[in-house]
């Protein structure tokens, strides 16, 4: 039988929330997923047996801590800060979440760069607050004077600092929250999840200012993204008023265990981002050798393109259908005209990206030299990494 009509239910439901357009991806199966900033490879083998040994002798019948003691004691030793300052979550993005909750309300406004991570607009929308979007300079450098600017204008309760910045790949320079600390008296929320690619961190500061909430995740450099884990940094006070938007019992056991087994283990995820941060290198170099393609520096595990002589949206359904290679298509977002963002996975995904690049931009306006293997040569740092079109 059909449903009744909704309209008297969702009149219920707050405007801002039904304004808002809900966080969604398209995942078709692939052979070559490059779409989400995944790790390129599973855990080891013998740490998935270790996590599900320790995950197994606990009572799966009981409710995890309600404040896993051990592991944010792990946690707050890694960083030099205290356990009171450690609040773990269901992926940093539900931490980020709580954040926000305790701090924005109707009216409210929250500051961030343009373009960034979509979550923290809508999670803004959806609390009533006032998003306020600054562009990001030239090459998507953080504009520092235009984010100060904006806090001060709008008397804004929070500044959402994404660093290195999703989807665009760009670090805050050094001193950058110092400085957004110093010329603001906004709550600033350092939402660090691919740091461990690039960029300098936030976490001394919390030694300075109450200001500073620093969060993680798992998802990225450790390989957990199907386990779910992340965790805040912050001054105990803050830590303990955050808190209370969080749900009880939200990180289950065996992520628990996880988290704990990937500490014990930093050395081997260490490696691995290495190895992610030097393909990185080396497949911006074989980019920036393409016809039409813009390259701009990333410090994270994803490199952002401009298409200058084909359409993006083209690029991307060809990629996917003829190659087999899903990748982020960013292009209809704003200040992101024609970019696609391409995670950085094996070595050989990377490759094959790029033979895949040079068919389909060949076959526009005459195929370029042949030669479909990156260099194994190691990339130069900096600027130099871009384009002779995107060098300022």
């Amino acid at each position: 039988m059909p449903l009744p009509d909704a309209s008297a239910a969702l009149a219920l439901i707050k405007a801002s929330v039904r304004t808002q357009a809900a966080y969604s991806l398209e995942q078709p199966v692939t052979a070559r997923k490059l779409n989400q900033n995944e790790a390129p490879a599973d855990l080891p083998e013998a740490l998935k047996h270790e996590i599900l040994a320790r995950a197994g002798a606990l009572p799966w019948h009981r409710y995890p801590a309600f404040v896993p003691a051990h592991l944010t004691r792990i946690i707050a030793a890694r960083h030099g800060w205290m356990a009171e300052g450690v609040l773990v979550g269901n992926g940093s993005n539900e931490v980020i979440q709580a954040a926000l909750a305790v701090t924005l309300g109707d009216g409210d406004v929250a500051v961030a760069p343009a373009p960034t991570f979509s979550l923290y607009r809508l999670l803004a929308g959806v609390m009533g607050a006032r998003y306020i979007p600054v562009p990001l300079a030239s090459d998507f450098r953080f504009d520092l004077d235009g984010l100060i600017a904006a806090v001060r204008r709008e008397r804004a309760r929070v500044l959402v600092l994404n660093s290195p910045n999703n989807p665009t790949g760009s670090a805050l320079p050094e001193g950058a929250v110092e400085r957004c600390l110093a010329e603001t008296d906004t709550l600033i929320l350092c939402d660090e999840a691919y740091q461990e690619f690039g960029g300098p961190s936030a976490v001394p500061l919390l030694h300075r200012s109450p200001r500073v909430v620093v969060f993680r995740t798992f998802s990225k450099a450790i390989g957990l993204a199907g386990l779910r884990f992340g965790y805040a940094l912050a001054h105990p006070d803050v830590a303990r008023e955050i808190a209370k938007a969080k749900l009880p019992y939200n990180v289950n056991a065996i992520t628990l265990a996880a988290a704990e087994v990937a500490f014990e283990h930093r050395e081997v995820f260490e490696a691995r981002t290495r190895a992610v941060i030097a393909e990185r290198e080396r497949f911006v170099s074989a980019l920036a050798e393409l016809p039409g393609v813009r390259v701009f520096p990333s410090s994270a595990n994803f490199v952002l393109i401009r298409l200058e002589a084909m359409p993006a949206g083209e690029v991307f359904r060809r990629l996917l259908d003829e190659h087999g290679i899903l990748i982020r298509d960013v292009s209809h977002k704003a200040g992101l005209a024609e970019c696609l963002r391409i995670s950085i996975g094996e070595r050989e995904d990377m490759d094959a990206v790029v033979a895949a690049l040079r068919e389909i931009l060949g076959s526009g306006n005459g195929r370029p030299p042949s030669g479909a293997v990156i260099p194994r040569a190691q990339a130069p740092e900096g600027p130099a990494h871009q384009t002779p079109e995107s060098a300022q």
